[in-house]
């Protein structure tokens, strides 16, 4: 007999995973069927993920709730975390003394995905602030992670909630396996979920962006400079940048030129962000 629970919920990144995952379990290839699926909305997020995210709703019975702990670009426009304080939530890259790059103080996948869902949930359960759920309530947790990222897969840090991973266990599937079903299916395959500004993306995917989203790239630049420029991003010593090779997004080389070569940013679809939680 399955285990009993007063909530289950989808964390839905809109990414190529969950959104498979979401699609399954409305489709009942998973389940029981979740109540709700949460995203947590950083607002600086690029346009295909919200179209897709209408999409879904669209189509979709599980209800989908958007959640967010305010704008992550105006948070790095302030040089400040989501909570106020003065000190980067973003791993920005900082040129040290000798030249060598070291990532910033990185916080933003916590604050602004994982513990937004979890303040979401709490709010469905009915929880007051400062309510206890533990001893109270017990919460399934769905998370899109599939067979060749299971080293993301880590449990819940919250004894009230279990986390499960129904791409792993229930209907094991790698990522491009993932995308057959969906062509297959019918359904289009969203593009990668991450913010604009995000250091973990890899250089070749900016390079792209230039080719094929130049509005898109050209915001990723703005944000590029202004770590720089306004001296943003308080309590870092030396320059900061988006791109691992410490130097200005608008310098990087050619698509062709990165193609095939791993000075990748830290794969951010792999073990850089806390949980698994973001890109999925």
């Amino acid at each position: 007999m399955s285990e009993e629970f007063d909530l289950r919920v989808i964390s839905l990144g809109a990414g190529v995973q969950s959104t498979a995952l979401y699609r399954m379990a409305v489709l009942g290839i998973v389940g029981p069927k979740p109540d709700f699926a949460i995203f947590a909305d950083t607002q600086i997020e690029p346009y295909w993920v919200y179209d897709n995210l209408k999409e879904l709703q669209a189509w979709g019975d599980i209800p989908i709730e958007i959640a967010t702990a305010g704008s992550l670009g105006e948070a790095v426009k302030l040089g400040v975390n989501s909570t106020g304080q003065r000190f980067a939530s973003v791993p920005f890259w900082v040129k040290g003394s000798d030249g060598t790059h070291t990532p910033g103080r990185r916080q933003c996948t916590r604050e602004y995905k994982i513990d937004v869902v979890k303040q979401r949930i709490r709010e469905l359960l009915g929880l007051q602030k400062r309510q206890r759920a533990a001893g109270r309530f017990k919460v399934e947790e769905w998370v899109g992670i599939s067979v060749d990222e299971v080293q993301r897969a880590k449990p819940s840090r919250y004894d009230w909630i279990t986390t499960r991973w129904p791409l792993l266990f229930d209907k094991p599937m790698r990522r491009h396996e993932i995308k057959t079903w969906m062509t297959q299916n019918g359904f289009p395959i969203p593009g990668k979920s991450a913010c604009t500004l995000c250091p973990y993306r890899k250089p070749i995917e900016y390079a792209r962006w230039r080719e094929e989203e130049p509005e898109l790239f050209e915001e990723a630049c703005q944000w590029d400079e202004l770590i720089r420029s306004n001296g943003t991003m308080k309590g870092m010593k030396g320059q900061q940048y988006i791109w691992r090779g410490l130097q200005p997004l608008r310098d990087l080389p050619s698509v062709e030129e990165l193609e095939g070569k791993d000075d990748a940013q830290i794969d951010m679809f792999n073990d850089a962000c806390d949980s698994g939680m973001c890109g999925v």
